[in-house]
């Protein structure tokens, strides 16, 4: 017979500590109660327990004080807070300092019971010995201390239903990072749902996000439901959330507060339940200075924040990265794997990839489309930035490895061999047809 989950309840009201133990064991929940801080001590020291919802304001401290606790001593622990209603400022501290979630007093009751029902999908920690010590590694590929870190961070922030916020520069894989925190999540068995938040028209902005009445506009012709709605249970990924207008900054701040949504056109707002993951390459910090983003949005979204690395900053995963870029395309493709050669491997390296992974992958998709078989060299390798005047890679002394973007080389070199097409091509490390294709494009026969 399956145990039934546990829950401790902290609060100093008797009525409501009666109410929420009614309300939990009607969801086949056993109940523990406690009136504060030191009842609720002696409780986790003598029993483990799958949720715990703590008030904020207790005779003998502050429930913030349990949520640091819990956090370092029951890190499985999901716990969550009861706070005042529209002291947003607590229920933020709560969650920056370990809190699952909160539930805003007076009590919405259906909001409550969704909120232990997620807690309670959450993965105990693995004991079996096959758990995987670092999850994300197969996605959010790398090896290098700092990448191990972030996805560390990842496992954590997924266990929480606090906002993100996801800081990187374009090409950085942001939208992969918010991926992994949601399918690591409580809610992965839902929805994820990506939107670009610059894609979308400023005048059609309300009605994506909050959905519209049959009639409540022109071309309304029936009822649409929104992003909000559609995601449901899951997770709303906001990318590039800079780009919004302040009109529905505005809309998308009560949004997250109130935790519900009135599409246009109705009279009544409808209760959401979606976790928000937001992204931008853009300085969100200096766009408050200059009054182009609202500083309550801004604190509100980034209740926890995750820097998604530059690849400049790990090249040692370059090779990794590489291999599983050109894994991938050969199978897309239908051609034969590639693989780099060593002065390849290090001309990416030596290269500064302002377009990051990205870049990365379009370097390597070009070479595999315009080059023959065998290892990929050096100078297959074209990089579309050095012709915008970002950092190229640094030359090296081998023949081999000069670029064949560097006319001049490439004239030395037909010099050096009598204009031998086939051993100058040898001497650059380029096919015959490659050499050829640069000589026309040199307006040479």
């Amino acid at each position: 017979m399956t145990a039934l989950p546990t829950a401790l309840i902290i609060d100093d009201e008797a009525d409501l500590l009666t109410l929420l133990g009614i309300s939990l064991t009607r969801m086949g929940i056993q109940t523990h109660k406690a009136s504060d801080l030191t009842q609720a001590r002696a409780a986790l020291a003598t029993q483990n327990y799958d949720f715990c919802l703590t008030d904020m304001r207790l005779p003998d401290g502050n429930g913030l004080d349990l949520v640091r606790e819990i956090a370092q001593n029951h890190p499985g622990l999901p716990v969550a807070v009861i706070t005042a209603h529209g002291d947003m400022q607590s229920a933020i501290d709560a969650l920056k300092s370990g809190a699952f979630d909160f539930v805003n007093k007076p009590l919405d009751l259906d909001r409550l019971r969704d909120m232990v029902e997620t807690a309670l999908r959450l993965n105990p920690p693995k004991t079996n010995g096959k758990s995987n010590d670092d999850p994300g590694a197969d996605r959010l590929i790398g090896q290098a201390p700092a990448m191990r870190n972030l996805r560390a961070q990842i496992a954590k922030v997924a266990r929480s239903q606090a906002p993100v916020f996801i800081h990187g520069e374009s090409g950085t894989g942001k939208e992969v990072i918010a991926r992994l925190i949601h399918d690591q999540s409580p809610r992965s068995a839902k929805a994820f749902l990506p939107v670009n938040c610059g894609a979308i028209p400023s005048e059609l902005m309300e009605s994506e996000f909050f959905g519209h009445r049959k009639g409540s506009f022109t071309g309304a012709s029936s009822d649409k439901q929104g992003l909000f709605q559609a995601a449901k249970g899951g997770t709303l990924f906001l990318d590039e959330v800079a780009e919004l207008p302040l009109a529905m900054q505005v809309k998308l701040l009560r949004a997250i507060q109130e935790r519900a949504v009135r599409p246009v056109g109705a009279a009544h707002e409808e209760a959401v339940d979606v976790r928000i993951i937001s992204a931008t390459h853009k300085n969100l910090p200096t766009l408050v200075e200059s009054g182009d983003f609202r500083q309550d949005l801004y604190y509100r979204l980034n209740v926890i924040q995750l820097d998604a690395l530059p690849l400049r900053q790990h090249v040692e995963d370059i090779d990794m990265l590489a291999a599983a870029i050109l894994q991938r395309l050969s199978q897309r493709d239908g051609i034969p794997l590639r693989a780099l050669s060593p002065a390849a491997l290090t001309a990416l390296q030596n290269y500064n990839f302002p377009g990051n992974v990205r870049e990365l992958e379009n370097i390597l998709e070009r070479t595999l489309a315009l080059g023959e078989s065998g290892d990929i060299t050096a100078c297959e390798l074209s990089f579309p930035a050095q012709r915008s005047g970002i950092t190229a890679p640094a030359p090296t002394p081998s023949a081999q490895t000069k670029s064949p973007d560097d006319d001049h080389a490439l004239l030395q070199t037909l010099e050096t061999h009598r204009w031998n097409r086939t051993r100058a091509a040898e001497a650059l490390g380029l096919t015959l047809r490659q050499l050829r294709y640069r000589l026309a494009k040199m307006g040479l026969k």
